[in-house]
């Protein structure tokens, strides 16, 4: 019998955990976008490892659109997760953002 290869949920979460821990905001965000090929359901860990890598990366825009994308999917980020968007708009001085 052939092994199952298939990565998962945590084995995700993982990659992009380790992707924001090595400040690779990039490939954090092609694992996110693999998961809508590979029928991954992303859950609310896998949102909040992005957005903390695209904190991580100044990228305020794309950790406000992650954290919009967890809440549309119906998913309770946690404070983690809002924190990191915060940081994200208050290092480029998005305070509105940040507020909204």
């Amino acid at each position: 019998p052939r092994p199952d290869l298939s990565i998962g949920v945590a084995g995700f979460s993982s990659a992009i955990s380790a992707c924001e821990g090595a400040g690779r905001w990039v490939h954090a965000l092609a694992l996110l976008t693999a998961l809508g090929d590979l029928k991954v359901q992303p859950d609310a860990i896998i949102y909040s490892a992005g957005i903390s890598a695209c904190e991580k990366g100044r990228r305020w825009e794309r950790s406000v659109a992650l954290l919009e994308d967890a809440i549309s999917a119906g998913l309770a980020p946690g404070v983690w997760a809002f924190n990191a968007a915060i940081s994200a708009c208050a290092r480029k001085a998005r305070w509105r953002e940040a507020l909204a």
